[in-house]
């Protein structure tokens, strides 16, 4: 470990928090507050997901539901509605009940600890940390993928992060560095800059080391190889799987939906009948119609570690057939062209809807 981590570890800090207050981001809408819902909010909504994605997204959360109890009172159906294309639904389902619990168990006032905020649900270790020093300037450290990157990179730090212990080794580095003096200030500014140092300068690939503020601490720079952290051996394998859709439209241009369960891929968004074989497909329908199904274009859809192949089936719902499907749903029926567009629908099953998959 380099010499100035055990005799002056402030020293990154400091030039950190003198970066960020020039050269780091300041205009995006979660910055600049020290409003906790409005700091959980971004946390949870940039896990795994681009900031321009998220931009949008954030923006309609705030004004449908400014507060953390009028997140809390919606209905759960209108919280994924309005997640709908997002990704990881997990999130949305525990942002509902994150704001029913800080309601319901704390007055409506998010925990001022990151140890206490970590017993809501979906906020783990570094999105507690990070509500805790942008919103209370709790002297903690995030642990997210940026920051990763720039301190085994700072620190040359070589352990596998693939290793449980190693990512705790890292976390007690990332501690000792953080902020000495004037927390009030200098945490959520430390806190913002190494996040923004690893979004814009301290890259996956190309790092801008030349541009960096801290480049006369940075072990990966002296040993010319920055490109080489952070290093972790486990590797997920990617799986694809291939799924059998069902479009059933009726002559107003109705589709037959379903509520899935709340676990599970889609968990609680509205989606087409998905089935795992062809068979299945056609048992759900009517005898009528098993004759007169059309065959669309198959499409694939990207998940984080498996490749979804969407085989959709099209048929229409004569008059005077059965008004239902054989199928095993608590929730599921008719939705109108004017209704399925304000579901939280996957974005697969909404681009079928929407005709965009005849070009993927």
């Amino acid at each position: 470990m380099p010499a100035w981590l055990a005799n002056e570890p402030e020293r990154f800090s400091t030039l950190l928090v003198a970066w960020q207050a020039q050269g780091g981001r300041h205009d995006l809408p979660w910055q600049n507050t020290r409003n906790p819902y409005r700091v959980w909010l971004s946390e949870i909504m940039l896990q795994q997901t681009q900031v321009t994605t998220v931009l949008g997204y954030y923006e309609r959360f705030l004004n449908k539901f400014p507060t953390v109890t009028d997140l809390a009172a919606a209905q759960s159906d209108d919280v994924l509605a309005l997640w709908s294309g997002l990704g990881y639904y997990s999130r949305a389902r525990n942002l509902h009940r994150c704001a029913q619990q800080v309601v319901s168990l704390h007055d409506s006032e998010f925990p001022k600890t990151a140890e206490m905020l970590q017993t809501l649900p979906g906020i783990g270790p570094s999105t507690a940390a990070a509500i805790a020093s942008f919103c209370y300037a709790e002297r903690v450290a995030i642990l997210d993928g940026n920051v990763k990157r720039v301190l085994t990179r700072l620190l040359a730090f070589d352990g596998d992060l693939a290793q449980s212990k190693q990512e705790k080794q890292l976390l007690n580095l990332a501690n000792r560095v953080l902020p000495l003096t004037e927390l009030d200030q200098t945490m959520p500014r430390y806190t913002q800059g190494v996040m923004d140092l690893g979004a814009t300068l301290c890259t996956l690939r190309k790092p801008q080391c030349g541009a960096c503020p801290v480049q006369i601490l940075c072990q990966g720079f002296a040993q010319q190889q920055p490109e080489r952290f952070p290093i972790k051996t486990r590797k997920l394998k990617r799986s694809s799987q291939q799924l059998f859709v069902l479009l059933a439209q009726q002559p107003d241009g109705s589709v037959w939906l379903e509520r899935r369960a709340d676990s599970g891929i889609w968990g609680g968004l509205y989606s087409l009948p998905v089935f795992e074989t062809e068979a299945q497909l056609m048992t759900a329908l009517p005898t009528e119609l098993q004759s007169d199904v059309k065959l669309l274009d198959e499409f694939k859809h990207v998940l984080t570690h498996k490749d979804l192949y969407l085989k959709p089936f099209k048929t229409a719902w004569h008059t005077g057939l059965a008004a239902t499907l054989k199928i095993d749903s608590e929730i599921s029926g008719w939705y109108r062209p004017d209704e399925w567009p304000q579901l939280g629908l996957p974005t697969p099953m909404r681009k079928l809807l929407s005709g965009e998959t005849q070009h993927a």
